[in-house]
């Protein structure tokens, strides 16, 4: 199974596309040596967001690195950010730059359609079922892309990164009530910087999924990992950082929540 999906309880569905860390064996030589180390990836999400089982969420996690393919990519790999830097549904460049690949081995066509059909899509069947089963069961869903990245990237942003990076894709994805909610809660904490649909409006599956007008809502949050781990190889989890911010999430994560059942007298 490329995929491990927990079903909860609330309408809650947190989605991680970016905590895998395995490379298939059979690629693994494609690569150059350092992309072994999957340095670009999402790191301990599950266990920041240590709030869930409470929230009764739903959360679906992926096996595969991301360097395998970007499950937060669309499957025909238009941009996400005309204009920027971007990453491809299989990428052939770290977040700094370089190759991922050695050269003459990044992937052809033909490779880039078997990696969508075999990681991509059974993702997107288990993301699009469990939104399609919590809605039947609640009426509405709140669906959280959760993601985090190093604070400062040159080649994909310019400068130090907000802490909490919100996106709805311009208002497009959640109710604006949500984005207040979240927001807002967000705020209460001075300690933290944050920002809505600044660099990061969310990526495709947040834009993909997310339809107010059918009771689905979707937000993107795009948190620095300098929150709550090393920024530097090993990429250490830090408890003590970690225990600061996870009541912001919390209560990010609740407030969004509190919102969605109102818009639907719940």
């Amino acid at each position: 199974m490329s995929f491990q999906l927990n079903i909860g309880t609330s309408p809650l569905l947190v989605s991680m596309p970016h905590v895998g860390t395995e490379i298939p064996e059979e690629l693994r030589s494609d690569y150059v040596p350092r992309a072994q180390g999957v340095e670009d990836t999402d790191w301990h999400l599950a266990r920041l967001y240590n709030c869930l089982p409470a929230l009764g969420a739903s959360v679906l996690r992926p096996r595969y690195s991301r360097y395998v393919i970007d499950l937060n990519r669309p499957p025909d790999d238009a941009p996400m950010y005309p204009g920027a830097s971007n990453t491809e549904l299989c990428p052939t460049r770290f977040f700094s730059g370089d190759a991922l690949y050695r050269e003459g081995q990044a992937p052809s066509a033909e490779e880039r359609r078997r990696r969508r059909e075999t990681y991509w899509q059974p993702y997107h069947d288990a993301l699009a079922g469990e939104l399609a089963r919590i809605k039947a069961e609640h009426g509405f869903v709140l669906l959280w892309d959760a993601h985090s990245i190093r604070s400062e990237i040159p080649w994909l942003f310019e400068g130090v990164l907000p802490d909490l990076n919100i996106g709805t894709t311009d208002g497009a994805s959640a109710h604006p009530a949500i984005t207040q909610a979240v927001a807002g809660a967000a705020a209460r904490f001075a300690d933290v910087s944050h920002v809505v649909n600044g660099r990061f409006k969310g990526g495709y599956i947040t834009r993909h999924y997310g339809n107010p007008q059918g009771h689905v809502h979707a937000v993107q949050l795009e948190m620095c990992q300098s929150l709550y781990m090393g920024e530097e190889p090993p990429y250490e989890y830090d408890s003590s950082l970690a225990s600061g911010v996870q009541p912001v999430l919390r209560d990010m994560l609740a407030a969004a929540l509190a919102a969605c059942r109102g818009l639907y007298g719940r």
